[in-house]
């Protein structure tokens, strides 16, 4: 039985403040100098604003004097919060219901963490407020041809940080059900005839009880979310942990975020899969080679036909 986490399994517990009387200059060097988004904002001690570096674009724009204006003046507020005994799923919750990206943990008022909308990506993956696009027409009319093909069954959302194709903390999820036409083609193509995976009577004496699913069927799916990385991408290097076992029949989510840019259009990011409970049953690191693919490439490239599966 999967023990439910809670904010304070997930959360930072070294939060970057800055006092209320802080001039927005100052605040906008330590978030520059902190590589951060967000200062909680405290008044003796206790926690009763965020300011984020889009708070501070939004004045600035205005013509305001970065001298004159202090974190109060530009501060979200009233400040929401969470306590730390609080479900991720109620976490996800109230930033959905407030509009915010990041709340402040209290433990009988006193400030005890932070947790953000991308620490709660890594363990509630099903949280997404972008479209899934769903069919090759769709991915073909915003000039996306990495793929062939998609299936009404899987999902698949990009996350950008900025405008470029590829850059640090661009974030790409793909979900797929790992059926048993998966599993049995798979360990047809693979010639990965384990029992574990095909036969129910000899799976269930072993210590898992059951069948399961390959353990590189389920890492693969961590190739299919980064085949949709806009580009051509091509694998350098995956390490992987394997944590736990998947079903067969189960639902898994891959889950990358790049994390690096190397230079000379190679990207390192952090990997995970996630079963249907976000329980982490894959983590990782890969190093990718991005290509960008020629505007005309699309035309190029004559319709794929899907192979009908096995009834």
């Amino acid at each position: 039985m999967l023990i439910p986490l809670r904010v304070r399994d997930v959360m930072t517990e070294t939060v970057e403040t800055t006092e209320s009387e802080a001039v927005v200059a100052d605040v906008a060097t330590h978030l520059r100098d902190a590589g951060i988004g967000s200062l909680v904002v405290v008044e003796g001690g206790r926690p009763v604003g965020v300011v984020t570096k889009s708070d501070l674009v939004a004045v600035l724009a205005d013509g305001a004097s970065a001298e004159a204006m202090t974190a109060e003046t530009v501060m979200s507020s009233p400040l929401v919060t969470i306590g730390a005994d609080a479900a991720l799923d109620r976490a996800a919750e109230t930033m959905e219901e407030r509009g915010v990206k990041h709340l402040p943990v209290v433990d009988d008022g006193e400030l005890v963490g932070i947790v953000t909308t991308t620490d709660l990506s890594y363990y509630l993956p099903e949280l997404s407020l972008q479209h899934n696009w769903r069919d090759a027409d769709e991915y073909a009319r915003l000039g996306t041809d990495e793929v062939a093909y998609e299936s009404a069954d899987w999902e698949f959302t990009h996350t950008r940080e900025n405008g470029a194709p590829v850059g640090v903390g661009d974030t790409v999820r793909f979900s797929k059900e790992l059926s048993e036409t998966d599993v049995r083609s798979f360990a047809q193509s693979s010639g990965d005839t384990n029992r574990l995976h095909l036969d129910d009577e000899f799976a269930r004496e072993t210590r898992f009880g059951r069948r399961i699913a390959h353990g590189t069927l389920v890492s693969g799916v961590i190739s299919a979310a980064l085949a949709r990385i806009p580009g051509l991408t091509i694998y350098l290097s995956q390490d992987l942990r394997f944590l736990g076992p998947v079903d067969v029949g189960e639902t898994v989510t891959a889950v990358c975020e790049v994390v690096e840019d190397l230079g000379g259009d190679r990207f390192r990011l952090m990997t995970a899969v996630y079963d249907e409970d976000g329980e982490r049953v894959v983590d990782g690191e890969a190093i990718v080679l991005v290509d960008e693919l020629s505007c005309d490439v699309g035309e190029k490239l004559e319709p794929v036909e899907r192979a009908e599966e096995d009834d």
